[in-house]
């Protein structure tokens, strides 16, 4: 599986934001077969509750022509892996990682925006430039 350009760009500012990386790829498996492959496992430590917050993040970098089809190939990947983590790492939560030129232009339409509500995608906006993350959308 080919890795998004900005694969390395968002694991860095992850591991610069307090996250260990625990898997590259996080593969979802059933009987011995690999389903799914997420781009990044991470967990860090909640300081407070003396436990991990586990995430999987799924990065997008939106360079075809078309965002919205961008979109629509990475809402279909989002809800196919969230089906999998909730039924084989239930205390894992799912991201979809993406760039913030595209969100700017995404959250715009009110589709996709209702898409967003309605599947209640967890995201995480990234700056390309700047090496941070602008937005966690939870």
């Amino acid at each position: 599986m080919a890795k998004d350009i900005f694969h390395d760009h968002v694991k860095q500012i992850l591991i610069n934001d307090g996250w260990t990386i625990t898997h590259d790829p996080y593969r979802i498996e059933e009987k011995g077969v690999k389903i799914y492959e997420i781009d990044l496992g991470a967990e860090r430590l909640i300081a407070a509750e003396k436990d991990k917050e586990k995430i999987a993040v799924e990065i997008k970098s939106f360079t075809n022509d078309s965002a919205i089809n961008d979109f629509h190939g990475a809402l279909g990947q989002y809800i196919n892996y969230k089906v999998g983590l909730d039924t084989l790492d239930s205390d894992r939560i799912l991201y979809l990682a993406m760039p913030l030129k595209a969100y700017n232009h995404l959250w715009n339409l009110s589709l996709v925006r209702k898409s967003i509500e309605t599947y209640d995608i967890k995201l995480i906006v990234y700056a390309i430039k700047e090496e941070k993350f602008e937005l966690w959308r939870k």
